[in-house]
Order: C-alpha cells, then structure tokens, then sequence
C-alpha cells in the first residue's frame, strides 16, 4: 500500500468518525441525519447523472441496499438519543465485522482463518466488555438494541452493495443512486415516526447537517476508490481505525466519561478488527 493510499484512507476514517460526532453535535439528531441523507441525495444524484442510467437487473440491489442503509441511519440516531459517541460508535463499528465473519462461516460455509478466529474472539470479549460497561455506569440501557441494530444494518449493507456494485459493473453510478434512494426512504421513514416534527428548520442544523453530509460522501468515496488501487481486506482493515477517531472525538470534543474498562473493551475491539483483516 503506497504512502498516498495509506494516508487517504486514514483521512477517510476520520472523516467517517467526524460526520458521527457531528451527527451527535446536534440538538436534534434527528434533524441532523434528516439533512445529512438530503444533502447526500442531491450528490448522490449529480454523481449519478454522470453514468449511465442502471439496468433493470441493479435496481433490486440499489432498493434492497436503500432500505439497508436508512434502517442503519434510524437506528443510529435513535442509539445516539441515549448513549455517548465513544459508547455507541465503538459497538455500531466493532460488531459490523463480527457480524460479517460469522454470517460469511455460516451461510456461504467459508471455514475461518485462524487470525480470523482469533480476532473473533477479541472481538467478542472487547464488545461484550464495552456493552457491560454500560449496566456497571448507570447509562441508558436503550442505547445497545440500536447501537447493535445498527452493526447488523452496517453488516448488511456492506455485503448487498459490495454485490450490488458487481451486477452493475461499477460503483460510481451506484453509489450515487444508492444515496438517491436512501435518502427518500430515511425521510419517509421519519416522517412516517416523527411528522413534521423531523423537519429541520434552525440554521445551524443545516449547517451542521450539510458538512456531516459532505464528511460521509467523501470517506464512502475515498475507501471506494482506494479499494480499486489496494487489497480490499488492507483498505477495510485501516477505515476501521475510525473507532480510534471516533473515541477521542467523544473524550476530548464532547468531555465524555473515560474509564479504564471502557479503553481496555475499545482496544481489543480494534485490535480483534486489525487482526482479521491479516
């Protein structure tokens, strides 16, 4: 991996850590994610008109996918209601890759490595250590079915898009209708939840909403095309030093609570991630 590929990634990272503090930043975290999936829309959609129009045989995986990625908005959302960032980012992120093994050993039968199965396990122990963190600090404890349903969505749509990408025969133009179509459903689902009470109207908010927006389109454009110049498994494993991004965004920017379980569970987590990917 060249100098430039390695520290683009690692720009892409932190920029994925970012849109989640920014995300968290707002008074409304509804309002923020409502803004963010718009405004990716409207890229989404000037990105899309520079390829050419999908083929009937994609539109399944751009709808399956869409739906996929505005569960994992909603779900985030709601974990960031009530729980801190470097809580619920670390589980949301962590878990996806577990996820991911598991499902890949179970239902395509791939037998695991053995880095694998010992970043399972690592894995394993650093998110069941950062969940129970949880009941030990007196946090909501509303904050892991979201924070987890979001790991399964996270697990999900990397798998339909990275096969969804394939039937189309590039990513561009998929990606940009991917966000298209996500954005359309995330605001129907919350306004479906909320009414008019999900519709932003502080300026601030848009402000902050639009640069998390422009922060999440460009890391999902970095690792997309770093993929096509290195190992998948390599650019994978280093986006996931985002967890690192994310933790010390919430420790420093936001003053939350460190202990010393909390960055025991968060480095075995990294650790079982980085070591899966060898």
């Amino acid at each position: 991996m060249s100098l430039l590929i390695f520290t683009t990634v690692l720009g892409a990272a932190f920029l994925h850590a970012l849109w989640n503090g920014l995300v968290r930043v707002g008074a409304s975290r509804v309002h923020v994610m409502m803004i963010l999936s718009g405004v990716q829309g409207l890229i989404g959609l000037a990105v899309a008109f520079a390829y050419p129009f999908p083929e009937a045989k994609v539109w399944p995986w751009l709808v399956a996918s869409g739906i996929i990625h505005s569960a994992y908005k909603t779900l985030l959302t709601y974990a960031y209601e009530h729980g801190d960032l470097s809580r619920v980012y670390p589980l949301a992120r962590g878990t996806a890759p577990l996820i991911v093994l598991c499902a890949s050993a179970t239902l395509l039968g791939e037998t695991p490595t053995t880095p694998e199965v010992i970043g399972l396990c690592l894995l394993g122990l650093g998110i069941l250590l950062l969940a129970g963190g949880v009941f030990s600090n007196g946090e909501s404890r509303r904050l892991l079915p979201y924070a987890f349903g979001a790991a399964a969505a996270t697990a999900g749509y990397s798998m339909v898009d990275g096969m969804g990408a394939r039937v189309a025969g590039e990513a561009g133009g998929f990606v940009g209708w991917l966000f298209v179509i996500d954005g359309l459903i995330f605001a129907a689902v919350m306004l479906g939840l909320r009414g008019t009470a999900s519709v932003p109207r502080d300026r601030n908010v848009w402000l902050i909403g639009s640069l998390a927006a422009a922060a999440s389109y460009t890391s999902y454009a970095i690792v997309v095309w770093a993929m096509t110049k290195a190992p998948i498994a390599l650019v994978a494993g280093l986006r996931e030093t985002s967890i690192v991004f994310g933790v010390l965004i919430g420790w420093f920017v936001f003053r939350e609570k460190m202990t010393r379980s909390k960055l025991i569970s968060i480095g075995l987590i990294v650790a079982g991630v980085v070591v899966t990917r060898l």
